[in-house]
């Protein structure tokens, strides 16, 4: 077992969302959003960061590492959980952020998406976009929106990831997952080959660039239904993101495009839960007749206006989702304000509720979210299943590194039942 299993045991049992590896620092969970120190770890310098985290990286993502100082590939536990890890070089030295995936793929029930977002699922045709920024939770919710599909229609889907999340096993419908830069050069290359393997769903992790986006509605143009994932924060700024992508002199023929070709966009943001966890407000826009004219005439600016008037089809904007929030007792009002992006009309929506918003107190520390000064004290660490044992010694092909050719010496060894402890 890798020296760094101990640390996902941990963040799987303490429900962490992330794992942070800097060196020079201790490394530290995002917990419920915040920012938390592991306890009972050490620091841990840039040699011995580059052994702990070469431990686990694929051979060919090494090589990109020492090239390029940065990768990104999946890692696996088997019966605990999957882990997106990005390895990048700053200037203190090696780092990594690992995300978790669970191993059980949540339900569109269990997230309780509403009815406006499950009925995108049984489009024949169209492009649905999720959107939302880092660590939003898209991935969850459109890996939730394929496991419906593949319990309640017969069909051939095809996901393109970079690298592959969840894990979808066939069950009513044939599903291949394809990632990027092991199973194909490229999104717009697989996005282009999957048009000839006959598809009736694709997922297109990331539309990163504007031929990626450009296959993906003509896709949607040829009968299928494609789902695709964009860093934006609302329906408006979606669209006008795909639009601007594409030169003046064609923006006029993209808008015409899409709006035959959108079918909906959920832009969704994680807020802190009450007493913890985190919950997703929703803005949700579904393109009917007033929406489709809107986008193909350029007038995005009066998009907000036709969801508003458009509730009855399950429209909404994010101030709505984290008002009905508030009103649930599930998000805190100072957290709906900061997490609003139209600051003006949430603040009112909050004043008729009875909430004031005192902007001018500041928001403490989260507990135990500096760093510490020092390796703290070997106590405190929580059970785990991890062996005790010292982390191996590097082999002659992990002592090259970017920062230089010195030999890295011997991690702290950690013991799942009383933290880390030094070795000799």
């Amino acid at each position: 077992m890798a020296w760094i299993d101990a640390l996902f045991q941990r963040m799987v049992q303490e429900g962490a969302s992330d794992l942070h590896m800097t060196s020079g620092s201790a490394p530290m969970f995002r917990l419920h959003g915040e920012m938390v120190v592991v306890e009972g770890c050490p620091v841990i310098t840039s040699e011995q960061m580059q052994t702990v985290l070469f431990e686990i990286t694929p051979d060919d993502n090494k090589k990109q590492y020492l090239q390029e100082h940065d990768t990104d590939f999946a890692y696996e536990l088997p019966g605990l959980a999957r882990f997106r890890a990005n390895l990048f070089l700053d200037r203190k030295g090696p780092g990594a952020v690992f995300r978790q995936i669970p191993t059980q793929i949540l339900t569109a029930e269990q997230l309780n998406l509403p009815k406006a977002v499950m009925d995108l699922c049984h489009l024949s045709k169209g492009l649905v976009v999720v959107t939302g920024p880092t660590g939003s939770g898209k991935s969850t919710t459109l890996a939730a929106m394929v496991d419906h599909i593949n319990r309640t229609r017969k069909d051939h889907i095809i996901t393109i990831e970079d690298p592959v999340e969840f894990v979808h096993e066939d069950k009513s419908c044939r599903i291949n997952q394809r990632e990027v830069h092991r199973h194909t050069q490229s999104f717009k290359r697989a996005l282009r080959a999957a048009l000839r393997e006959d598809p009736d769903i694709v997922l297109v992790g990331e539309m990163r660039d504007l031929e990626t986006v450009e296959i993906a509605i003509e896709t949607a143009e040829t009968g299928h239904l494609v789902f695709g994932t964009l860093h934006t924060n609302t329906a408006m700024s979606t669209v006008d993101r795909i639009i601007d992508q594409f030169s003046a002199d064609r923006q006029s023929q993209i808008r015409t495009m899409l709006s035959s070709s959108l079918k909906g966009v959920v832009a969704q943001t994680l807020c802190k839960r009450q007493p913890k966890g985190r919950v997703a407000a929703l803005e949700i826009m579904i393109v009917n007749t007033a929406i489709a004219s809107n986008i193909r005439e350029g007038k995005t600016h009066q998009l907000v206006s036709a969801m508003q008037t458009g509730a009855k089809y399950g429209m909404r904007l994010l101030n709505d989702s984290l008002e009905e929030l508030v009103k649930q007792g599930l998000v805190d009002p100072m957290e709906a304000y900061v997490k609003s992006i139209n600051k003006e009309e949430m603040s009112n929506k909050l004043q008729k509720l009875g909430v004031k918003i005192d902007l001018s107190t500041p928001t403490e520390a989260p507990e135990g979210a500096s760093m510490p000064a020092g390796p703290p004290a070997a106590t405190g660490a929580q059970p785990g299943n991890a062996p005790r044992g010292p982390l191996p010694q590097p082999s002659p092909q992990q002592q090259g590194t970017p920062l230089g050719t010195q030999r890295p010496q011997a991690a702290p060894a950690f013991d799942p039942y009383g933290g880390f402890k030094k070795t000799r």
